[in-house]
């Protein structure tokens, strides 16, 4: 009893340590340092890769482990894309969970799984345990832990901690994303997003071009496609040789091509600078088998807008009221085109300008445009 009692309390110290992340002000790399230190011992997991994604459309965009070597990251990029295995992320976010172990998922036969069989039983582990971190309608990131064998499998109280542990995570790395504070993996903690709301400046950087051959090697580059990569290295080093991001565009492009369903052929992903890109993917036509172009462009409004409204933790109605604001809108207008009532529309004002943390639409709209200058 004892012995249950002080699980029990050290599982409740963990989730109120996750639970101040959330406005630690620390970067993505430091979230997952953090939730290690805190997790470790009470979820009893022996190695974990942790991953920021692209809020929109769940794609992981970038890599972090100490644990793992990531020298064959292609075959588990492979995996995640290609294999109908069960417990992927996207399966589990729409499962409504936000955790679960690979032992219960195959009913104690974790060999049902390709990726059990393929990569975590060749690595020397038994169980494997995944993690979505979802908040206010976008997935930041997600996690696997792994044990080894002598273990035994996760049990039913370690998987509701993790997905405890998975909504504070997902506000933690919600909250890197704030336009003009907080930082963004690869960055020292507090460096906030360069230019105006984190985006890039299409006349300082043109698009970047690269072409991908099978296993995703980089057979070319033009514009400034070196430098971005440098920029956009992901936080542990892989075999890949270029960032997940594009590794994962890549991959989805192909699948598409296959006339397989696939969630996305562009990825957005943040530079160390804070600003945001949008990586498009194409098979190249006529050219050699798996050879795929990414296209990677500044992130503009449009693509950046959407994430800032969901990082201050606004509703989808309260997003919708607020870009109308951004267009320009008065109070008349968003209540005609929401089909409101004027006073439901001050409501929804009042909690979006209490979540961004202004007093005003003047206000709102230079946080939002200028990431919080102004």
């Amino acid at each position: 009893m004892g012995s249950r009692g002080g699980r029990g309390a050290a599982a409740q110290q963990a989730i109120e340590g996750l639970r101040e992340l959330a406005g630690a002000g620390l970067e993505a790399a430091e979230v997952f340092r953090t939730a290690d230190q805190l997790l470790r011992d009470v979820l009893e997991f022996d190695a974990v890769c942790w991953h920021t994604a692209d809020p929109a459309t769940g794609l992981v965009n970038s890599v972090f482990s100490d644990d793992l070597s990531l020298s064959a990251f292609q075959d588990a990029v492979r995996l995640e894309v290609w294999a109908d295995d069960v417990a992927t992320f996207p399966k589990i976010r729409h499962s409504g969970v936000r955790a679960e172990a690979l032992s219960r998922v195959t009913q104690g036969r974790p060999e049902r799984s390709v990726r059990y069989r393929e990569q975590i039983a060749p690595a020397g582990f038994g169980d494997e345990l995944r993690a979505v971190f979802d908040a206010h309608g976008g997935m930041w990131g997600c996690a696997a832990f792994m044990r080894s064998p002598d273990r035994g499998p996760y049990l039913g109280r370690q998987r509701e901690l993790a997905d405890a542990a998975a909504r504070h995570l997902g506000h933690a790395l919600r909250a890197c994303h704030l336009p003009g504070g907080g930082a963004v993996a690869g960055t020292s903690a507090g460096v906030a997003a360069a230019g105006p709301a984190g985006w890039a400046d299409p006349s300082d950087t043109g698009p970047a071009v690269l072409v991908f051959g099978a296993g995703n090697r980089l057979l070319g580059v033009s514009g400034p496609a070196e430098d971005l990569l440098a920029r956009l290295a992901d936080p542990s080093r892989t075999g890949l040789g270029v960032p997940v991001a594009f590794a994962m565009a890549a991959e989805q492009a192909r699948r598409a091509a296959h006339g397989l369903p696939a969630s996305q052929t562009r990825v957005r992903v943040q530079a160390r600078d804070g600003r945001w890109y949008v990586l498009h993917a194409s098979p190249l036509r006529g050219s050699a088998v798996g050879e795929v172009t990414v296209v990677a462009v500044p992130a503009g409004p449009a693509e950046t807008m959407p994430l800032y409204l969901s990082a201050y933790g606004l509703t989808a109605r309260e997003q919708e009221v607020a870009l109308l604001l951004v267009r320009g809108c008065d109070t008349r207008d968003v209540s005609r085109l929401l089909a409101m009532k004027p006073y439901t529309v001050q409501d929804h004002l009042k909690s979006v300008f209490a979540k961004a943390g202004v007093a005003s639409r003047r206000e709102l709209i230079a946080r939002i445009m200028l990431g919080g200058a102004g």
